[in-house]
């Protein structure tokens, strides 16, 4: 675990000791040997699937894929934030890195932690340097706006959560991971008992985000530069599944009656986010709503509580970070080029830019869940669960995946296809840099059709 964890920390000191123009190599070859050290995590042999054990930090099926993920992202953020913070003074660019790294060091102790008061606090702690990141290095007036929206959406869900892994305290006598699986199962009656168990799960719904409770994500990725959308996507949403994967299993006999509305108010979002991005001007806007869609599923499939269900879910998670992330990037591409997230203003892009093209197709392929690539593994997982918990589900996911083909064809044939509108003259050419950053996202996701045991989590 140590041999992670201390690398990312000391790469905090590296930064602010490496002399300027070595800045960002040293970061990214750093940061880039972390994530591949990482990837040892996900070879696991134990009997009882804690492995790298210490009282207080554990990796297991279930986040290792997450930890794994988190370490692949860094390097992928340095990489794509360069451009961007080119014109910045050089101190300025350290301390953008520093945040990214202090982002990562939370992240992998939140996922790691065995103790759940631990995660609690790690899972608050990334909302500072997500904060800075959004409202220091955001492109437009608005976003301190939404950097209040982050702030006060996630802290209004969670100070319930404290109180409830308070009361867990006090009446099983223990938070460890390790032992709160074999605590007798309480008896779940009292109308108290019911706000308690919403309170451990609103923060995470909140997190993931449910439609209801979705209003600070749009906003968020919209105003946040490019290593914030990416990381937000990617990472932070998967915190919200995370915990509700870890939260269920002391919540049981409560689940069966009280997720109903929750698991409806998710599916219904599958639909209303899908149908808000057929009509999104915004690139940046779309892919976000497309994000809550996505989780929207994962959502459902935690809450059914089945195996499948769970697998479904994990499998989601990663597959749509990894996608997410890509399609930032592709719209951060275009976006550094045109100066213009309106979709309609930076059409027929292919004529310009062709290899960019084929990325794109790539990602919106993936996004749209086209097989045999994991996101339609964990869709079709969790699309069966839930049509086995109902079968009227099959509806609403079932128009759900049409809208979210649809949209995915919209946007890439609104970018890519089409005349090219006159005022664009003179566009950079694609860098290697962008075609490393995209092969470096699409390639994982690619070679996981290979060998999809590793992201299975507790069902493997």
């Amino acid at each position: 675990m140590l041999k992670i964890l201390l690398p990312t920390i000391m790469l905090v000191p590296t930064i602010w000791a490496t002399p300027a123009k070595h800045l960002w190599s040293t970061a990214l070859s750093y940061s880039l040997v972390i994530s591949l050290i990482s990837l040892t995590w996900l070879k696991t042999s134990t009997e009882s699937g804690w492995s790298f054990l210490s009282p207080y930090m554990a990796t297991d099926p279930l986040s290792t894929p997450l930890l794994a993920l988190t370490c692949w992202l860094l390097p992928l953020m340095i990489l794509a934030s360069q451009n961007h913070t080119a014109s910045e003074p050089i101190s300025r660019q350290r301390a953008y890195i520093t945040l990214l790294t202090s982002l990562q060091i939370f992240l992998i102790m939140a996922f790691s932690a065995t103790e759940v008061i631990m995660f609690y606090i790690m899972f608050e702690a990334t909302l500072i340097p997500t904060l800075v990141i959004i409202t220091r290095w955001g492109n437009q007036t608005e976003r301190l706006n939404a950097g209040t929206y982050f702030l006060f959406y996630t802290l209004a869900g969670s100070l319930p959560l404290l109180v409830a892994l308070l009361l867990l305290q006090n009446s099983t006598g223990t938070l460890s991971l390790l032992t709160l699986q074999y605590a007798p199962s309480m008896q779940l009656s009292s109308f108290a008992d019911k706000l308690w168990w919403a309170g451990c799960l609103l923060a995470f719904l909140v997190k993931m985000p449910l439609y209801g409770a979705h209003l600070w994500l749009p906003k968020a990725h919209v105003e946040a530069p490019i290593a914030g959308s990416m990381v937000l996507a990617a990472v932070l949403l998967k915190l919200g599944g995370y915990g509700m994967m870890r939260m269920m299993i002391m919540l049981e006999p409560l689940t069966k009656e009280l997720s109903y509305p929750f698991i409806i108010f998710a599916l219904w979002g599958v639909i209303m986010t899908g149908s808000i991005c057929l009509r999104q001007t915004d690139l940046k806007s779309l892919i976000a709503y497309s994000s809550v869609s996505h989780m929207g599923l994962v959502a459902a499939g935690i809450l059914i509580q089945t195996p499948w269900g769970f697998t479904g879910a994990l499998i989601l998670m990663i597959a749509h970070g990894l996608t997410s992330s890509a399609l930032f990037c592709l719209a951060n591409t275009n976006y550094e080029r045109t100066h213009s997230r309106t979709m309609i203003l930076a059409r027929g892009l292919q004529m310009v830019l062709p290899l960019m093209t084929a990325w794109w197709f790539i990602a919106s392929l993936a996004n749209l869940a086209l097989p045999p690539l994991p996101n339609l593994m964990g869709e079709l997982m969790i699309i069966t669960s839930l049509f086995h918990w109902s079968w009227w589900t099959i509806a609403l996911t079932g128009a759900g995946t049409l809208i979210t083909a649809g949209y995915s064809l919209y946007m890439f044939l609104m970018t890519q296809r089409g005349p090219l509108p006159t005022h664009i003259i003179s566009l950079d050419p694609t860098h290697s840099r962008e075609h490393l950053l995209m092969a470096l996202h699409l390639l994982p996701l690619i070679l996981l059709i290979s060998k999809p045991e590793l992201i299975w989590g507790w069902t493997a």
